[in-house]
């Protein structure tokens, strides 16, 4: 699994190299969250596992999401 940083978000990529979805911060409940814009991809158990190890270690700030200069 891939995370891939593009602006304030995450794409999460498989070993096959599609994007299964993106993480990101939302404010209104406080924490990261995984979200797929089309829904249209199925995620594996393995996948899933490591979305949620990677969103558990953004909230437990193990991991960070790098921010994008633009200057």
């Amino acid at each position: 699994m891939l995370f891939f940083p593009i602006q304030q978000e995450l794409d999460c990529i498989s070993e096959r190299g599609v994007i299964l979805g993106k993480i990101r911060f939302d404010d209104a409940q406080g924490r990261h969250i995984f979200y797929q814009p089309d829904d249209v991809v199925e995620v594996t158990a393995a996948e899933q596992a490591a979305i949620n190890e990677r969103l558990a270690g953004l909230d437990a700030g193990t991991y960070g999401i790098p921010m994008q200069d633009d200057d």
